[in-house]
């Protein structure tokens, strides 16, 4: 195993290393994506949160961003924003792919999913691989 892996793993293990942010309100959907093929979080993925017009069945983007080095793009949306409808994940993974040096099958994922409840906490993943996907709801 590399020591970048271990040093990254470490951080997640050790209390000492833990850093809780108080940088703002937490938002009420959350993403985490990981490159299951290496083991590693997807770092530096672009991605878009977008919302579905119920009238014209057009696409509205709310957000765009990066994930991080443990692969997540904290503060998505606020809990004010953060509606009843329909939602996309859009995460460019070809770009992702290219930046490691890879080449890939799906040069992006969409994940759309419907809120019915939006004072619940939502967590959707995305497990990927050059040449699959995945993805859940998680809480």
């Amino acid at each position: 195993m590399s020591t970048q892996r271990l040093q990254h793993l470490k951080g997640h293990i050790l209390p000492e290393n833990k850093v809780i942010s108080m940088a703002g309100p937490v938002s009420p959907l959350s993403t985490h994506v990981l490159n299951v093929a290496m083991g590693v979080p997807g770092s530096n993925v672009s991605l878009s949160l977008q919302r579905q017009d119920t009238l014209s069945d057009n696409w509205s983007v709310i957000t765009t961003g990066v994930t991080n080095a443990d692969g997540r793009c904290p503060g998505l949306i606020t809990k004010e924003m953060f509606t009843s409808g329909v939602y996309k994940l859009r995460f460019e993974t070809q770009q992702y792919w290219e930046s490691i040096g890879e080449t890939s099958f799906y040069p992006y994922v969409e994940i759309v999913f419907t809120i019915r409840d939006p004072g619940q906490k939502y967590h959707i993943p995305l497990l990927m691989s050059r040449f699959s996907y995945s993805t859940y709801r998680g809480s």
